[in-house]
């Protein structure tokens, strides 16, 4: 994915991560894909555009076009997650078209679903791709606004041994594991991990109280922070982030189950 903005290495960063968990997320779904040429579109949605279709770039580029501005291109290995505002307003909607041409595999996006969700790993990706998703349209964001507004942080490297969470601290963002090992500890005693593609920290920020673990980096740490009232409305817009949720908040307690007995041994 390229924006039409200066950007910061982490957003070459999460765009990397992204191609990867698409990847990763069509061979889970594993199923066959239709062969769409795209022929150089001036304007609004390229022709044969479907709304009810998921397209992943194979060739060329896409734009993604807001009230005439093209706001971002997906490359190959990208995908196109039609816009929820669809397209009978089109001063309201995001188009999709291509100044050079491009080929795209489209799948229809029920079926598509319908698989992701039969599979918990493929739940789990599509979770991590929303988050990463979202960091990188909130890095475009920022990009687009006047220089004096403070942009949020969304994305971190943390080096082993340094702290992601304090115990005790305000809890204002969620994190996803995009690489890297993780520790918490409670109380300065280890009581679980936390690996890749892990979703950590929505207990505190869902609850509004503050954290209850600190969090330190293992191995080197990219981590993808989302503010907590983003990821409530993720949450809203795409309940299955609930699912992913709910089996890492359960591995942590298997992971706390075990650290108990061990302690009790």
């Amino acid at each position: 994915m390229l924006a039409n903005a200066e950007l910061s290495q982490d957003f070459s960063i999460l765009g990397q991560q992204y191609k990867k968990l698409i990847s990763a997320l069509l061979e889970v779904v594993n199923m066959p894909a239709i062969p769409v040429e795209v022929a150089p579109t001036s304007g609004g949605n390229f022709r044969g555009f479907d709304g009810n279709q998921f397209y992943v770039v194979e060739r060329g580029a896409i734009c993604a076009r807001y009230q005439d501005k093209t706001v971002f291109l997906l490359e190959e290995g990208d995908i196109l997650l039609p816009d929820i505002a669809g397209t009978k307003d089109e001063s309201a909607a995001v188009c999709y078209g291509s100044d050079s041409g491009a080929r795209l595999a489209s799948y229809p996006a029920l079926e598509f679903m319908r698989r992701v969700f039969n599979d918990q790993a493929g739940t789990r990706l599509w979770t991590r791709l929303l988050v990463t998703y979202a960091g990188l349209m909130l890095r475009i964001t920022a990009a687009s606004v006047q220089e004096q507004a403070e942009a949020t942080p969304g994305f971190e490297v943390y080096e082993p041994g340094e702290i992601i969470i304090r115990q005790g601290e305000r809890a204002d963002f969620v994190f996803n594991m995009s690489a890297g090992v993780a520790e918490v500890l409670v109380d300065e005693v280890i009581v679980g991990r936390i690996g890749e593609g892990e979703i950590f920290g929505a207990m505190a920020a869902l609850t509004q109280a503050d954290r209850s673990a600190t969090v330190r980096a293992k191995t080197t740490c990219s981590v993808v922070k989302v503010p907590k009232e983003q990821f409530t409305e993720l949450i809203k817009r795409n309940p299955s982030t609930i699912h992913s949720l709910l089996i890492d908040m359960a591995n942590s307690i298997v992971n706390l189950n075990e650290q108990l007995v061990g302690l009790r041994g």
